[in-house]
C-alpha cells in the first residue's frame, strides 16, 4: 500500500498530470486532499491500473476526498507557453479550486513553480509512493481519457479513443494522410516524434 501522506500534521494536497507527452489534446492536472485516515490498497499510479479499475477508483476518490479538482489547459495554450509551463498552470488551477486550502503540496515529478506561500515538494515517481498523488494521477488520467474519447467522435481517423492522442504509429500515419486537426499541438514534432507512449 502507498504511504498516506508525507507530513501527518498538515493538510496535504497531492498533484499529478496526464497528457504531457501527447501530440494532441489538453494537458490535464488534478489536485487531491484525502482524509488522514483514508486508506485504499487499490490506489496506485494510474498507468499500472486497468481502465476499468481506474474508473471505479475515480468515483471512490471523488467521494472520499476532502477536496479535489481537475483542470485542463488546451493545446493552443500549450503551444503558446510550452508544455512545462502549461502543465504547471493546470496544477496551479487545480490547487486554486481546493477547499480547504492545502498547507503543503506534494507533486509527482521534478518540476513545479512555487504556489503562493504554500511549501511544496517534488517527488520522482511520487504517484507510486503517495496515495494523494496516485489519486490525483487517476483523476487526471480518467478525465483526460474521457475527453479524448469525446473528441475522437469529431476526428475518428486518428484513433484517439485508443491512443488518447499519444504518438502511436497509427496516429502519426493519420497525420500524414489527413493533416493536423484543431486539437493537435503544433509546437510538437507531430510527424517524426519518438515520444514516450505512457497512456
Amino acid at each position: 500500500m502507498l504511504k498516506p501522506y508525507l507530513y501527518r500534521n498538515m493538510t496535504e494536497a497531492g498533484c499529478d498530470e496526464a497528457g504531457r507527452g501527447a501530440l494532441a489534446g489538453p494537458v490535464v492536472a488534478a489536485a487531491v486532499i484525502l482524509p488522514k485516515r483514508y486508506r485504499n490498497e487499490l490506489i496506485d499510479d494510474s498507468k499500472k491500473l486497468t481502465p476499468g479499475l481506474r474508473e471505479t477508483l475515480r468515483y471512490e476518490i471523488m467521494e472520499a476526498a476532502l477536496s479535489w479538482y481537475v483542470a485542463f489547459v488546451d493545446n493552443n495554450e500549450i503551444d503558446s507557453m510550452n508544455i512545462l509551463r502549461a502543465t504547471i498552470k493546470a496544477m496551479h488551477c487545480a490547487l486554486d479550486n481546493l477547499d480547504p486550502k492545502p498547507e503543503f503540496i506534494i507533486v509527482d515529478g521534478n518540476s513545479f513553480f512555487k504556489y503562493g506561500d504554500i511549501p511544496h515538494k517534488t517527488i520522482i515517481d511520487g504517484d507510486a509512493q503517495y496515495m494523494s498523488i496516485a489519486a490525483a494521477s487517476i483523476l487526471a488520467k480518467t478525465f483526460r481519457d474521457e475527453y479524448m474519447v469525446k473528441i475522437h467522435q469529431e476526428y475518428p481517423a486518428y484513433g484517439w479513443d485508443t491512443n488518447k492522442g499519444y504518438a502511436t504509429a497509427r496516429h502519426r500515419q493519420a497525420i500524414r494522410e489527413n493533416g493536423f486537426t484543431p486539437y493537435h499541438r503544433r509546437s510538437f514534432n507531430l510527424l517524426d516524434a519518438q515520444m514516450i507512449i505512457d497512456f
